[in-house]
């Protein structure tokens, strides 16, 4: 009979499946409600060892979180071929997938992290929260930073104008709202919302294209591009159907 003999994991190899670990049950209830007790379980090992490898359930929470954003940041990242529309709507569709996979922790992200204490149940140390948040917002910068640089690859823009820099960073901010609201209940579907979200791109364009030319002629090249049947045609045909009805309306 053979007897199994459980290879041991080595420091950084641990370490990695503890932030794996700890990343799955966060994206499935608040961190806060998470104890170190549960991460040990979950891993196979005892709560002390947890603290071998990591100070307390913050640190521990803070490489968690360092991964998420890594993977979130990786979700803008799309071959820069064919039709703009299409390419948001891939990139949308990654987007929302990994909010809806991991809801709590994208919340928790987002909001700036939650109240988690440095030993996992004691007192957190003074400086520790505002080290933390300081850490939480260093993350979240670094992945709107990632999307507004893809997107302006996408729009093959170096050096970008004020007007569409305020576009592209607006719509990073509402993708993240629309995110963080529809995670409450999940009552829009979600293939609607990621059409929905490149649609607000080509209307925030729009919108900034009627004040400026030189937004306008992008926001042209775009068009141009667009297949019949692409998102951003899409909208134009929404829009245009309403348009009898707006008139009548306004008459």
């Amino acid at each position: 009979m053979t007897t199994g003999v459980r290879r041991r994991m080595g420091v950084e190899e641990r370490r990695q499946q503890l932030i794996g670990v700890a990343l799955d049950l966060f994206s499935h209830r608040s961190p806060d409600d998470v104890s170190i007790d549960e991460i040990a379980a979950a891993a196979g090992i005892s709560r002390p060892l947890v603290y071998h490898y990591f100070p307390g359930k913050l640190s521990l929470y803070e490489a968690a979180l360092r991964r998420a954003a890594e993977e979130l940041a990786e979700r803008f990242v799309e071959p820069h071929e064919g039709p703009l529309g299409a390419r948001l709507l891939r990139v949308t569709g990654r987007f929302l997938s990994f909010v809806d996979e991991h809801g709590p922790g994208f919340s928790a992200l987002m909001r700036g992290g939650p109240a988690v204490s440095a030993g996992g149940g004691c007192a957190v140390r003074p400086g520790t929260a505002s080290a933390s948040a300081s850490t939480t917002n260093a993350l979240i910068d670094s992945v709107r930073q990632a999307a507004y640089d893809q997107i302006l690859a996408h729009l093959k823009v170096t050096g970008p104008s004020a007007r569409l820099e305020l576009v592209v960073r607006s719509w990073i901010s509402l993708a993240e709202s629309t995110a963080l609201l529809w995670l409450d209940g999940r009552r829009v579907p979600r293939a609607e919302l990621e059409l929905q979200l490149v649609h607000d791109f080509a209307a925030l364009t729009a919108v900034s294209a009627a004040y400026d030319e030189e937004m306008a002629a992008l926001l042209r090249g775009i068009l141009a591009e667009e297949p019949a049947d692409g998102p951003f045609a899409d909208l134009v045909g929404r829009l245009l159907a309403l348009a009898p009805q707006a008139a009548d309306d306004l008459r």
